[in-house]
């Protein structure tokens, strides 16, 4: 190669390496952070991580120009090719002419088991099995559960677990913060996003899967919420919602709060056993005698149906 042509290399080498530098600075700390505010305020985008940007800058500096132009092109078709809107006009979505028959899985139904329990097996094969399974059903009610298998000895069931706890908690801070960002933007007479929030919120935190600095955080969240919905409409708030706050506010230790949704629960819903037991558990852990068996027996003296474990309770302090 001529001195003429190595010296033209080089120069194209470097401008390529500068270009590529740029790239990556821009797109670590100008392209990502904007994304992340953007997602961080409720907008649904998706966008690369800096990871992306990192292996793309260390291909463009190993294939001078036909790295960038790969990258370069592939966006450009990305941008006019794939982004078209999809004309939907002549497309009908009806289903009057169609019904689905799902067969039972019949091999799923007979692999099935606590899993609490299988955990404790030491047959990989079923217990891996098992957390398919789990994956294939509703993930939201069996969180509490597969936190469990994150410590287990098989590798491949503690990676099954740990990848369905990343999305399903990633789609859960989403999920709330949109929810969120809509409820404080709603009217004095607009009660549908809190009623959501709390719903959805009392069905994942009562399974206790974040660490206390995350679990306050979204308990003082719920909180807000069911606070916004009881000065707009108390009457939405339902016994289950208000034993829900009740009894995630009391795993916090947050008495005075506790108390103060539990005297409400016993004005709005004096009938229901959540108005009896939440106040039961809140004074034991306070230990303030006198107003538990207050409580107590005014729960003896009533017509409510109680379950076992309230029955269990009077027995015992009976």
């Amino acid at each position: 190669m001529s001195i003429n042509g190595t010296l033209a290399f080089v120069i194209l080498w470097i401008v390529n390496a500068l270009i590529a530098l740029v790239y990556l600075l821009v797109g670590i700390f100008l392209y990502v952070p904007a994304c992340d505010l953007k997602r961080e305020q409720g907008e649904e985008i998706q966008y690369d991580n800096r990871r992306a940007f990192f292996i793309r800058f260390i291909v463009m500096v190993l294939c001078p120009v036909v790295g960038p132009a790969f990258f370069l092109c592939s966006y450009l078709i990305y941008k006019t090719v794939f982004r078209q809107a999809v004309d939907l006009e002549d497309v009908i979505f009806s289903k009057e002419r169609v019904q689905t028959h799902l067969k039972a899985d019949e091999e799923r139904e007979r692999n099935m088991a606590p899993l609490e329990e299988s955990l404790a097996v030491s047959d990989k094969r079923n217990m891996r099995m098992l957390m398919l399974n789990v994956i294939r059903g509703d993930m939201q009610k069996s969180l509490e559960s597969i936190t469990m298998a994150l410590n287990s000895e098989d590798s491949e069931t503690s990676h099954y677990a740990a990848s369905v706890l990343r999305d399903e908690l990633n789609d859960f801070r989403s999920n709330v913060q949109k929810m969120y960002t809509q409820m404080q933007q709603e009217t004095e007479t607009e009660t549908e996003c809190e009623e959501m929030l709390i719903d959805y919120m009392n069905r994942i935190l009562s399974q206790k899967i974040f660490t206390t600095m995350e679990q306050t955080k979204y308990v003082n969240m719920l909180e807000e919420a069911a606070e916004s919905l009881y000065q707009k409409n108390g009457a939405r708030i339902t016994a289950d919602r208000y034993e829900g706050l009740c009894l995630k506010l009391l795993d916090l230790k947050k008495f005075p709060e506790t108390e103060k949704w539990c005297m409400r629960l016993a004005r709005q819903h004096g009938n229901a056993l959540a108005a009896y037991t939440c106040r039961l558990k809140l004074y034991f852990t306070m230990g303030e005698k006198e107003k538990f068996f207050e409580v107590l027996q005014e729960l003896k003296e009533s017509d409510i149906i109680i379950d076992n474990e309230t029955l269990e309770l009077i027995r015992i302090f009976s």
